[in-house]
C-alpha cells in the first residue's frame, strides 16, 4: 500500500510503500508518549525505506533519545517548524521506516485487534482502552509488526 503523509504546517510531505499498513500497536513508552503521543501513546506503521520520497527535507529535524545514559540509534524525524512527529528510522533495521500513523494522510485500514506495548511506562492518567481480543505487554512483545500482519493474514 502506498502511504502519503505530512506535517501539520505542510512544510514536509512524504510517501512510502508499506506491506504492513495496519495501525496495530499503541506504544506507551515515555519516548513515544512525550514526543508523539497525544493519547499517551504513539502508533507506528512499517514501511519500506528504499521507497521513501520526501519533499521539504530541509525542514526536518532529528531527535535521538537517551536510554539509560546511552544515545539511542533510533532517529525520530519531526518538522522543525510545527513539531509534528513523522517517522522513526533505526540503522539496525536499514530496510525499514516506521511512520507515525498520526502523520499519515492516506486512509488506513482498521486493525482487527490492537497490541498495547510498554505498559510499564504508561502514564498514570492514561487509561488502557483494550478490547477483549487485544494483546497487552509490559515491555516489547516478541511478535514484530510484520509477524502480526502475517498472523492475521493482513500483509499486502
Amino acid at each position: 500500500m502506498k502511504l502519503a503523509g505530512s506535517c501539520h504546517c505542510g512544510a514536509i510531505h512524504f510517501t512510502l510503500d508499506s506491506a504492513h499498513p495496519y495501525p496495530f500497536n499503541r506504544c506507551y513508552c515515555s519516548i513515544c508518549r512525550k514526543t508523539a503521543g497525544g493519547g499517551g501513546y504513539a502508533i507506528n506503521l512499517g514501511g519500506d525505506a528504499a521507497s521513501m520520497s520526501v519533499e521539504g527535507r530541509e525542514h526536518l529535524s532529528v531527535y535521538q533519545a537517551s536510554i539509560e545514559g546511552q544515545t539511542s540509534p533510533a532517529e525520530r524525524y519531526f518538522c522543525r517548524h510545527c513539531g509534528s512527529a513523522l517517522w522513526v528510522y533505526d540503522e539496525r533495521w536499514p530496510k525499514l521506516i516506521h511512520p507515525f500513523a498520526s502523520a499519515i494522510d492516506s486512509p488506513l485500514p482498521v486493525p482487527p485487534e490492537t497490541t498495547h506495548l510498554m505498559l510499564s511506562s504508561r502514564a498514570s492518567w492514561v487509561p488502557v482502552a483494550a478490547a477483549k481480543a487485544d494483546l497487552q505487554f509490559d515491555h516489547y512483545p516478541e511478535e514484530s509488526i510484520a509477524q502480526w500482519h502475517q498472523r492475521l493474514g493482513l500483509s499486502r
